[in-house]
């Protein structure tokens, strides 16, 4: 889970995005959507271009662009489930099993965050 932390001091949080990681599969994947009206809720002067850049930078992790390109999946996963204190921070990890990432994914998005 991706959730986005407006202000730290308070703890408040939303559910902004999902990342699944099958290693059998070499997959890793983060899927985002960030609802702005229930960050402004939290917090009215929220940077929403920030953190919609941050969600990006995520994703961009999983497919591998720029220097991450270097890493294999289960590196990637491992740097963006690292603990942090930021707008943008990882949730618990889940395990489980899927015979589709992919699909995995979607769903997993479509129930916790939108």
């Amino acid at each position: 889970m991706l959730r986005v932390v407006p202000r730290i001091e308070r703890g408040e949080q939303i559910n902004a995005g999902v990342v699944v990681y099958c290693r059998a599969k070499s997959y890793v994947a983060a899927r985002t959507h960030l609802d702005e009206d229930r960050l402004r809720a939290l917090d009215p002067q929220a940077d929403v271009p920030g953190v919609r850049a941050a969600l990006r930078a995520v994703e961009e992790v999983c497919d591998a662009a720029g220097q991450a390109a270097q890493d294999n999946p289960g590196q990637r996963f491992r740097w963006l489930i690292a603990p942090r204190s930021t707008v943008v921070q990882p949730g618990p990890v889940h395990t489980g099993l899927t015979a589709d990432p992919e699909a995995e994914v979607r769903r997993l998005l479509d129930l916790l965050v939108r």
